[in-house]
């Protein structure tokens, strides 16, 4: 299985780091994607693959929620190191007005720039969209003809949200614990709607951990619950399940048929 997006670099698992990777790898985990937020995770996720190289995927990217006033020098400092080939995707980015709107205008501008690195690297496109659909497929719209491979990470959406998405683009959609909690049946009525060949699982560790941990740190391991859970929902064998989305991390990522 692939966990395409899990933050297992961050301090949550100081001290941790190689026992949170064995045990993911224990649970059938083959590969695992660190999507960068910031330029203060840039280090740590480089010592994880440099200690993982076989079995992590470094991503690089500014969070729509750690866009402020320097933006714009910010991603300057991050396009400089795109040249050393060790980046191999772009996120998370996007759009988040959840908590503040303060930097919308400037949230829309960064994720159209690093939209661009994507399309001009041949990058697969992390994005986070909190409470920021119609900005995110404005700005995703403007690219027509020349979209990246991309997913919604962190899909929280229901049926009418996945019908939006692609009247603009075709993307996969990352499917994390969300979708075994109690109050999702929207996300689940949603999974017919996406169909197994765009899902991508994922943990969002350290957040969002799937019942029956829910409440507790998540970790790259717990992904066979959400791959469970796909499977009981779509009335499919888990192992379908866990094989289809794995060539679908394999597409994404690598472009790989």
């Amino acid at each position: 299985m692939t966990d395409t997006h899990t933050h297992l670099y961050m301090e949550d698992y100081a001290g941790e780091e190689r026992d949170v990777v064995e045990r993911a790898l224990r649970a059938g985990v083959s590969l695992m994607v660190l999507p960068g937020v910031n330029m203060d995770s840039i280090g740590p996720i480089l010592r994880m693959h440099e200690a993982f190289p076989e079995v992590t995927v470094p991503a690089l990217g500014l969070h729509p929620t750690d866009v402020d006033a320097n933006w714009s020098e910010i991603l300057d400092r991050m396009e400089a190191l795109l040249s050393d080939g060790v980046w191999k995707a772009i996120g998370e980015v996007g759009i988040d007005l959840y908590h503040d709107s303060t930097y919308r205008a400037e949230q829309k501008e960064a994720f159209r720039r690093q939209i661009e690195w994507a399309v001009e690297r041949d990058l697969p496109l992390i994005i986070h969209c909190r409470e920021g659909l119609d900005d995110c497929l404005e700005v995703l719209a403007s690219f027509e003809g020349r979209l990246p491979r991309m997913v919604f990470h962190s899909f929280t959406g229901n049926v009418a949200d996945v019908r939006r998405i692609r009247r603009v683009c075709d993307p996969w959609f990352g499917i994390n614990g969300v979708v075994t909690f109690k109050n999702a049946p929207l996300l689940r009525e949603a999974l017919p709607e996406i169909g197994l060949d765009r899902i991508l699982l994922e943990t969002d560790a350290p957040w969002l951990a799937p019942v029956p941990n829910r409440g507790k740190r998540n970790e790259s391991s717990y992904i066979p619950a959400i791959a469970a859970c796909v499977a009981s929902t779509l009335d499919l064998p888990i192992d379908e399940v866990e094989q289809v989305t794995d060539a679908n991390a394999r597409r994404f990522l690598f472009n790989h048929a």
